[in-house]
């Protein structure tokens, strides 16, 4: 999938920022996720799941796909995607 043009909310950046992730990560989950699901509670967002490289660590990327460019709204480490692959 080619990456669509992403914004991010003031709250993704500052959970970016506090937990370490890259936006380069952020990127290539929403292009090539390891697991795309929509949101069990919010129809408009999807979740997106990444690995940081070289490591057993995933994250979560909530994304809502409705808008136009697609708003990243959080991003956080998912340590239940432990072991996934």
């Amino acid at each position: 999938m080619e990456l669509p043009e992403l914004e991010y909310t003031i709250h993704a950046r500052e959970r970016m920022t506090e937990q370490g992730i890259r936006i380069e990560w952020v990127e290539r989950a929403v292009a090539d996720p390891v697991r795309r699901m929509p949101d069990p509670i919010d129809p408009e967002i999807e979740r997106f799941y990444g690995q940081v490289p070289d490591r057993d660590a995933y994250f979560r990327v909530a994304v809502n796909t409705q808008l136009a460019p697609w708003r990243v709204v959080t991003v956080h480490f998912d340590w239940r995607m432990r072991g996934y692959r």
